[in-house]
């Protein structure tokens, strides 16, 4: 168990001082967490609902603070290259996330081509019916990219690091609200980088 809980705060602690020096980035990662928490909720009321709001805001938010407002360049802090930090992500690098992003924006095309997703679901007949199922394509997603990438680490890494990731992914919520709540408040006192992302 020590193990276990050293190596997540390992993982919590290299997410954090590689990929999030931007204040807009950290409060992007703020309401994320804080919508993740909603759409959590929504898993044992209506999984689409969770899926719509776990896409549509969570992730939005979440990705478009990696992908346009953290630095790419040399990291001075941690003195490692761009190239080093995506080369040793152990979840989804930027390029795997341009890969997961892609299959999110794609689905509900494919879903309005083929309403009974290839005889898998019971066709739409209802705009209203469409966007629940759109919901549950994107909460399937959610499921099957968490699934992919942690049996995947099984074999690129060791089941330890793949446990270890899964269960930090689905606690990342809940420690970004703790460790990024005040960023919104730098942010207003036109701090647009985190001026210690080393420091614990």
């Amino acid at each position: 168990m020590n193990a276990f809980l050293q190596a997540l705060d390992t993982q919590r602690w290299d997410d954090h001082r590689y990929y999030h020096h931007s204040r807009i980035n950290q409060s992007l990662h703020f309401i994320s967490a804080l919508s993740f928490m909603v759409a959590y909720g929504y898993v044992f009321i209506d999984p689409a609902i969770a899926g719509l709001i776990g896409w549509c805001v969570s992730m939005v938010s979440r990705q478009s603070g990696h992908f346009f407002f953290e630095p790419k360049g040399y990291d001075h802090v941690n003195q490692a290259t761009h190239e080093y930090k995506e080369e040793i992500k152990v979840g989804y690098n930027l390029q795997r996330k341009v890969v997961l992003m892609t299959i999110w924006a794609a689905s509900p095309v494919l879903l309005w081509l083929s309403p009974s997703l290839f005889g898998l679901i019971v066709p739409h007949t209802t705009l209203n019916e469409y966007i629940h199922d759109v919901g549950m394509l994107w909460f399937a997603l959610g499921v099957a990219g968490l699934l992919f990438r942690t049996v995947q680490l099984f074999f690129v890494r060791d089941v330890m690091t793949g446990i270890v990731w899964a269960t930090k992914i689905l606690t990342d919520p809940f420690h970004d609200a703790k460790l990024y709540w005040r960023a919104p408040l730098h942010l207003l006192q036109g701090e647009l980088m985190d001026p210690a992302p080393d420091k614990r």
